[in-house]
């Protein structure tokens, strides 16, 4: 049994990877970093949806297996929802993480209150060869830090404080952040039908 992880984000596939080996560690895991020589998809659509969709279809069918691909971000509705499908790159093409998180704090500066509220979130595609098998769409909800915090994580953890916590998701242990995160609750509602497509049901 095979499934694709159709990204070569490393931090994407780690987490990926710790959430699908503890319910399904039959399943053969690979990633666009196994095939370094596959050019993927522009991510070119204005959606999670889209670009996830994109991505899963392009992957399942150029490596003939089922795929799974995760298009995921940061939205902030006092910012007009960035910086959304563009949080990988909203300082730029190829920025780092921290010039991300210094462009959203700068352009936050001004927020106060409410107007800081912030969520994750993760839209999931399976796809086979042939077609869009389930697309599903995990939040996490919080605000944003006015200071980066904790060294943990990648994106914008280390601004992003989830409501009810007082540590940012830099600061926290991965096994409670894998619990509570946008992905682990778009996984959840994607559960099901993995357990169908590969026959198999979990604990």
């Amino acid at each position: 049994m095979k499934l694709l992880l159709a990204t070569q984000n490393l931090h994407k596939i780690l987490e990926l990877k710790a959430i699908l080996k503890e319910s399904f560690d039959k399943i053969d895991l690979y990633s666009l970093r196994d095939f370094k020589d596959y050019e993927a998809p522009i991510e070119s659509e204005d959606t999670f949806e889209g670009n996830a969709t994109l991505k899963a279809l392009d992957a399942a069918k150029h490596f003939n297996m089922l795929a799974l691909a995760d298009d995921s971000g940061l939205i902030v509705p006092a910012l007009k929802t960035s910086p959304g499908v563009f949080s990988a790159r909203y300082a730029g093409e190829n920025p780092t993480a921290k010039e991300n998180m210094t462009k959203l704090l700068a352009e936050m500066k001004d927020l106060k209150g409410d107007k800081r509220n912030a969520y994750y979130s993760c839209t999931l595609c399976l796809a086979s060869p042939e077609k869009v098998i389930k697309i599903v769409t995990g939040t996490c909800e919080g605000r944003i830090l006015e200071e980066i915090r904790g060294a943990g994580g990648f994106g914008y953890d280390p601004l992003f404080l989830k409501h009810d916590y007082s540590h940012s998701f830099a600061e926290i242990q991965t096994e409670i952040k894998l619990k509570v995160s946008h992905r682990s609750r778009a996984f959840e509602k994607l559960r099901h039908t993995l357990e169908v497509e590969f026959q198999c049901t979990t604990s």
